[in-house]
């Protein structure tokens, strides 16, 4: 958990999160909020896979 928590990549995918929920509390609804969210899902999926892939990568040098 800790290596999610520390990283980066996360940590800069949560506060565009904020972001993308403040322009949606406060902006027009429109296609763009659309590409909004799905840029930010992208990203999300993109660092929770990097964390995963060193992990695994980490580990396999352990062995």
């Amino acid at each position: 958990m800790r290596k999610f928590l520390f990283n980066g990549a996360i940590i800069s995918a949560a506060f565009s999160g904020f972001s993308a929920l403040k322009a949606t509390r406060s902006g027009p609804r429109d296609w763009r909020l659309a590409l909004l969210w799905l840029s930010w899902a992208a990203s999300t999926a993109i660092a929770i896979g990097n964390v995963v892939d060193n992990a695994r990568a980490v580990e396999a040098a352990d062995e």
